[in-house]
């Protein structure tokens, strides 16, 4: 947590440093900076947040807060504002854009704000003094909006580290796979938005603030459209937490085993390094992993796959396989359904990890306070032929962090497959 306050704590003196300067020296430039303030507080009033509060995306506010960070002039005019006028707006309209979200309890504002400015500030410090001291003055055409980019990059990089390390604070997820989800995402969104705050910026240089509308509506659009992803993406997912539950349903597994599995794998699977489209596999894959026991004539006694002769094993998981592409989920959840029972060298690392979660979880269904140690010591004296060895390492690791449980905390979904930079999702 050490890094997490540092995180906070620069963004706090950043904050109260930029407040101060800007009340001793005066507001400059005061239609400019109420133009980009609405503006960036419009972003954060439509800023989508996922269900669990954690992924979060405002294209508009995080634009137009670059755009100001790198706005030269007005029309022609030499800008009057520095990075501390920058960084105050940027906290003010943020915040009073946060009200909404924080009343409702739907994000974690101080992380979010905490982003954003360092991020913004970092902008703004590598470009307003020097711009102010004539520094970019021979810089034109090209070579001006080529710097612009650049800073934008370097801004993005920032970003993403920012964002990579307060999840690794607040998840404790390998850094890392973490690092390498969110420079991904730079990829997407990423760009538009660099591209939108650079373009804006030279546009306001050149004809005013009446260009600002112009390149809000397509932000704005861009944030309509995430709103719909997210619920088809909600709804997608609905759909698959139903058909896992069928076998409950048929009384063929007990109640919240699926689901139980299903978070488990996950939190194995980011400890191992997977991230995005390859986690949303391998939860949609440990959610439907029992479906195949619908087509036996005779239930399996609890659910308890683990326990039966291999052959067995195979045949519920090619059953299950089979019925997953008939649902028409993506094609890589039925090679992980029906590969599950596979010997370990010969499966994908999804199989493996649905694999041995299932046998821990079965294994400590019922089994009393030693369960757990035991269920581990059984898959450790088993894992040269059965589960693969790094898999159940992984696993003790991810139940020693939370101790005195079955399975760990809940893991909470971050958008795994969406391409989102934390400096852009988060702030």
């Amino acid at each position: 947590m050490t890094v997490l306050r540092l995180i906070h704590g620069a963004a706090a003196l950043v904050a109260a440093g930029s407040l101060a300067a800007t009340l001793w020296t005066g507001l400059h430039d005061r239609g400019v900076a109420l133009a980009f303030g609405v503006l960036i507080t419009v972003g954060e009033l439509t800023r989508w947040n996922d269900t669990q509060g954690r992924r979060q995306a405002a294209p508009l506010g995080a634009a137009c807060s670059l755009a100001y960070a790198l706005l030269g002039a007005d029309a022609g005019r030499p800008s009057q504002h520095g990075a501390a006028q920058v960084v105050t707006v940027v906290l003010v309209a943020t915040v009073l854009g946060a009200v909404p979200h924080i009343w409702s309890g739907g994000s974690p504002t101080a992380d979010h704000l905490a982003r954003r400015l360092l991020t913004v500030g970092f902008a703004a410090v590598c470009f307003q003094p020097l711009y102010n001291r004539g520094v970019f003055t021979p810089w034109s055409g090209p070579a001006y909006a080529l710097l612009l980019l650049t800073l934008l990059a370097l801004t993005s990089l920032c970003g993403a580290v920012l964002a990579a390390a307060l999840a690794r604070c607040r998840t404790r997820w390998p850094f890392v796979p973490l690092l390498r989800e969110e420079l991904r995402g730079l990829l997407g969104i990423g760009s538009a938005v660099c591209a939108t705050g650079a373009v804006m910026a030279l546009a306001v240089a050149v004809v005013g603030l009446w260009a600002l509308p112009v390149f809000c509506l397509p932000m704005l659009l861009v944030q309509l459209s995430l709103h719909r992803y997210a619920a088809v993406r909600a709804t997608y997912r609905q759909t698959i937490a139903s058909l896992a539950r069928a076998t409950e349903i048929a009384g063929c597994t007990p109640a919240g085993h699926a689901h139980r599995v299903a978070a488990l794998s996950q939190a194995v699977g980011r400890d191992l390094g997977l991230t995005g489209p390859e986690l949303t596999v391998l939860e949609y894959a440990a959610l439907m992993h029992d479906i195949g026991q619908l087509s036996l004539v005779d239930p399996v006694p609890g659910g308890a796959t683990a326990a039966l002769p291999a052959a067995e094993q195979r045949r519920i998981a090619l059953l299950g396989g089979a019925v997953v592409r008939q649902t028409g989920v993506d094609p890589a959840v039925a090679v992980v359904v029906e590969r599950q029972a596979d010997p370990y060298p010969e499966q994908p690392l999804a199989a493996r990890i649905v694999r041995a979660v299932n046998a821990y979880e079965e294994r400590t269904r019922g089994a009393g306070p030693d369960g757990p140690l035991r269920a581990l010591e059984e898959l450790r004296l088993s894992a040269a032929g059965t589960y693969a060895p790094e898999v159940v390492e992984s696993l003790a690791r991810v139940l020693a962090r939370s101790p005195g449980t079955r399975e760990p905390a809940p893991v909470r979904r971050t958008g795994l497959s969406d391409p989102l930079p934390g400096w852009v999702t988060h702030g």
